[in-house]
């Protein structure tokens, strides 16, 4: 009896788990391989040429410029991301009104790009904002500051749900360690650095993982603002894969898409296992 329930249940879940399955198959395994496949071939006669695409891309300027450009995006944006988050929570957790100001964090993220890309051009053009403030005619979208326009763009759209992961985090620590800790005669530095940041391990390698895919999802206000050939500053991996899809460079796009997919990868694997070693010390 308990086996043909074992079976059933069996049978449910595999069912259950069956469609997604065949989704991850066809839409993610299948066409990745077709991409690795057609990095080793010629865009227009498929003909096999070896490594010679990845060399022609290795070489390419462009590319070179775009993962310069998208390391430094990802590394300066990141910690920023990161700490300022963090600090917010902390601020918002002795707070009455912190509901109302989580909520306000979060309103970004449900604006429309349209509305983004209106307000950097209403804050950041020559005309703008931000220059008449300043009593100024600096074209910010032109020069190199547009790096930390984009910077900017970035860690204020995803600053909400980083700080609402934190506060989660947060507020999750028992209250008994910090009470037990201020009988001990720990301050609030100590305590931060001695119970609360330990106890976050978890929630920070999330929002790390979270907020570097997201780093990949700048690309759509950058490219409504300043086109498909922006500043050389903020020319990143997307407005390059953007460029090749237009002229149709198909074997370029898939052997720097291979590179791209390995690294990523890698990136994450690597979290996982920062994650699963900060479970096993607490």
């Amino acid at each position: 009896m308990k086996k043909k329930k074992w079976n059933k249940s069996r049978r449910a879940f595999l069912a259950f788990l069956l469609p997604s399955f065949l989704g991850v198959v066809f839409f993610v395994l299948l066409p990745f391989l077709d991409v690795f496949k057609r990095s080793f071939t010629t865009a227009v006669t498929g003909e096999f040429v070896g490594i010679q695409n990845y060399v022609t891309v290795y070489e390419n300027r462009a590319f070179r410029l775009a993962v310069g450009n998208t390391l430094r995006f990802t590394l300066v944006c990141l910690p920023l991301l990161l700490v300022l988050g963090l600090l917010a929570a902390l601020l918002l957790t002795n707070m009455k009104q912190a509901q109302l100001l989580k909520s306000f964090f979060l309103l970004p993220m449900a604006m429309p790009a349209a509305t983004i890309v209106l307000i950097w051009k209403m804050t950041f053009s020559e005309s703008g904002f931000l220059n008449r403030l300043l009593s100024a005619h600096t074209d910010y979208m032109g020069t190199s500051l547009a790096f930390w326009v984009l910077v900017f763009s970035y860690v204020w759209k995803n600053l909400g749900y980083t700080v609402v992961l934190w506060l989660a985090g947060i507020l999750a620590i028992p209250e008994d360690y910090i009470q037990a800790a201020k009988v001990d005669g720990a301050g609030k530095v100590r305590i931060f650095f001695s119970i609360i940041l330990p106890q976050l391990k978890g929630c920070m390698y999330t929002i790390t993982v979270l907020s570097f895919l997201n780093s990949f999802k700048v690309f759509r206000e950058s490219y409504l603002v300043s086109g498909a050939y922006p500043h050389e500053s903020m020319y990143l991996l997307q407005h390059l894969f953007n460029n090749w899809f237009v002229y149709l460079e198909l074997d370029k796009m898939a052997a720097a898409a291979v590179c791209i997919g390995i690294v990523l990868l890698g990136v994450i694997l690597f979290l996982e296992k920062l994650w699963e070693e900060g479970d096993e010390e607490r």
